[in-house]
């Protein structure tokens, strides 16, 4: 996830900024500095609203495993259109970049209206990531029967290597081409957010919101954060600032942090291990089926039954049908051992902390060579560092 999009969620994105800071509060004490990447003390009080915050523990010997996905961005933004194979009808839905689960009921809302059009019963789905999962829902809900194809499932696809955050717009197109998407964009983020609500307080949690902080150097809003090798985003949060709730600029002293300026952020997270077995079961109970298997090439999909199907093979589309329009955008992230006391998201200028279930994801980011590289080769010693990031980070926190 890029930098940017991850500030703009933190502080910024689908929500007001508050302009006013927190009242005086009470000063905290100030414990003597523990050596560099020593555990934080048991606790950490944020005394300006009242939330004590558990510490992380963030050791290298605390990674489960180091996770490497290729985000498909098109700089037109998604590709949801139907087109004509032979005899079949497909209809595209891939090139979500960084907010493949954000948008994915609403988008597949779109594909399945599309496929509508042809007036089938039947529908094949090529796909088992987080849109083909959704799509094939949508469609069993608008009372199709539904077989997905693919050549992988979860925990298996590179949805499931996501950090899990409600980004809606993270390089979902280019700055170009925003306005020609905008519309289109909100749309499939609103149906996507009512969804989302939907299923909070669901058992096991496959949704929920949480809190979390920015932490900078600098005043909100004065920090830059682009890459240099990557493009201009589209950056579409305005048109929904309603959905979340406004972001709080904490006063100074009235935290632990070591930064001066902190802005806590309220947002979705996707407990993805979670809520994917859930999409998984709820696709099988209503008679959906699922037929393993590999494509190399478009014609292989004339051989299936059904006379309409559903592309959301992702970032795979750009082998399958030669769409060199998308782009692979690397993206790695860390898991440590689940801390269910740990319910805080933090992001500073080079890391992200999603406290998700399943385990703690933690990213570095800000660094360029990401864009246009498809190698998915884990490199577990730049997550040992970003681990290490967050043990300094904790160590050098107030407590009381």
């Amino acid at each position: 996830m890029q930098r940017r999009h991850f500030l703009r969620q933190a502080g910024a994105t689908l929500a007001v900024a508050s302009t006013a800071g927190l009242a005086a509060c009470t000063k905290q004490s100030v414990a003597p500095t523990s050596p560099a990447g020593a555990l934080a003390p048991t606790s950490v009080r944020l005394l300006a609203d009242g939330v004590e915050l558990a510490p992380i523990k963030a050791k290298a010997d605390r990674i489960t495993g180091v996770y490497v996905c290729t985000r498909p961005f098109r700089a037109a933004g998604p590709r949801i259109e139907l087109e004509r194979l032979g005899h079949k009808a497909i209809v595209h839905n891939y090139g979500h970049g960084g907010s493949g689960w954000s948008l994915s009921w609403g988008s597949s809302t779109l594909a399945v209206r599309l496929a509508q059009t042809t007036h089938v019963r039947e529908l094949g789905v090529i796909g088992c990531g987080a849109l083909g999962l959704t799509s094939a829902l949508v469609a069993q809900r608008a009372g199709m029967s539904v077989r997905i194809y693919a050549k992988a499932l979860p925990p298996d696809v590179y949805s499931m290597r996501a950090s899990g955050l409600w980004t809606p717009d993270s390089r979902i197109c280019d700055a170009e081409h925003a306005p020609a998407f905008a519309e289109r964009w909100e749309e499939m983020a609103r149906i996507s957010h009512a969804m989302y609500q939907s299923l909070l307080g669901v058992p096991g949690r496959p949704i929920e919101w949480i809190e979390g902080y920015t932490l900078s150097d600098t005043p909100a809003g004065q920090s830059h954060t682009d890459i240099a090798d990557e493009p201009e985003y589209g950056d579409f949060h305005e048109r929904v600032r309603d959905l979340t709730p406004r972001s709080v600029d904490l006063a100074p002293g009235s935290h632990p942090f070591p930064q001066p300026y902190v802005r806590r952020y309220t947002t979705m997270m996707f407990n993805i291990s979670t809520y994917a077995r859930m999409l998984m079961a709820d696709f099988l109970a209503a008679g959906g089926k699922i037929e393993v298997r590999e494509f190399e090439h478009p014609r292989e999909l004339l051989a299936l039954p059904e006379a309409t199907l559903i592309n959301a093979t992702g970032y795979g589309a750009r082998a399958l049908f030669k769409d060199e329009s998308v782009i692979p955008v690397r993206g790695q992230t860390a898991r440590l051992i689940p801390q269910p006391e740990v319910t805080y998201g933090l992001s500073t200028k080079n890391l992200s902390v999603v406290p998700r279930s399943d385990g703690l994801m933690v990213q570095s980011f800000g660094e360029t060579g990401n864009f246009n590289n498809s190698d998915v080769t884990p490199d577990r010693t730049a997550s040992e560092a970003a681990v290490k990031q967050l043990a300094d980070l904790m160590a050098s926190m107030r407590h009381g």
